[in-house]
């Protein structure tokens, strides 16, 4: 503990589809009965990023995850200091200096993440439990980690004209249902079959391929891959790309954040 940076912490809100579904994963300790996002405490000499990655190695066993930084989460009652001393009594962890990292005001740092569902195997570590919950039924969850999930899907809203989200999201090959799937429930509103179809076609992101997927509905919907060399174009997933957007925002800043973004992104 000489090292963790008092009053100063990393939470990560890791997204996934599964099952026609998004998902979040959330940890708990064994010991209490309150889920949250993985996170922890970043360390004196150590950059923010790096600490985001190594907090998500510890807690969750996840590596080589491409980490979005979002947003700076302060506000002065954000921490329920009861809350976080009935966890210390829960653990047998109610020392001075257990009371004086835990029991203050802290700031959070919040990361997102985008992650194929069949490429993370994640196992329950030393106390802590995790479960993949659907986005549309979020508990009540530890502190503001309910506001943080909340933060980080509207930047991604604000931006999925912009991210690799299917991309990041599905298997090589994947129908076109379960793409639209993935962008309604970021925007959370139905789109339509037909101008969604023709939009992600016309990107040039998207390829069909003369291969069915066999269901119990007809027709049979295509398969469909991604454009590999476009995306590869698109974005570096071997650095964190930065994005920090603090409310409220202008219009002109946003227009040219946009403009700014699609110039170099995805020309």
């Amino acid at each position: 503990m000489e090292n963790v940076h008092p009053a100063f912490s990393v939470d990560c809100v890791i997204i996934t589809f599964h099952e026609k579904k998004l998902k979040v994963l959330l940890n708990k300790f064994d010991f209490i009965d309150k889920w949250m996002l993985p996170g922890g405490w970043v360390q004196k000499d150590e950059d923010i990023d790096i600490a985001a990655l190594r907090i998500l190695k510890e807690r969750t066993g996840l590596e080589n995850v491409y980490l979005m930084q979002f947003h700076c989460f302060g506000k002065a009652n954000r921490t329920n200091l009861e809350e976080n001393k009935m966890i210390l009594e829960a653990l047998g962890e109610l020392t001075d200096e257990m009371l004086k990292l835990f029991v203050t005001r802290f700031i959070s740092v919040g990361y997102f993440a985008l992650v194929k569902y069949d490429n993370i195997i994640i196992e329950d570590r030393k106390s802590d439990i995790y479960q993949w919950v659907d986005l549309d039924n979020i508990p009540k969850l530890y502190t503001d980690h309910n506001y943080i999930i909340d933060k980080a899907i509207n930047i991604i809203k604000l931006l999925i004209d912009y991210l690799p989200i299917g991309y990041r999201l599905l298997p090589e090959k994947f129908i076109l249902p379960d793409l639209r799937a993935i962008y309604e429930g970021i925007l959370g509103e139905p789109i339509d079959k037909r101008n969604f179809q023709k939009k992600m076609l016309s990107s040039g992101l998207i390829r069909r391929l003369d291969e069915r997927k066999e269901v119990s509905t007809y027709p049979n919907p295509y398969f469909y891959v991604f454009n590999k060399e476009k995306f590869s174009n698109c974005f570096n997933f071997s650095e964190i790309f930065h994005y920090r957007l603090s409310n409220p925002i202008s219009t002109t800043f946003l227009c040219s954040f946009t403009r700014i973004f699609h110039l170099f992104f995805l020309v």
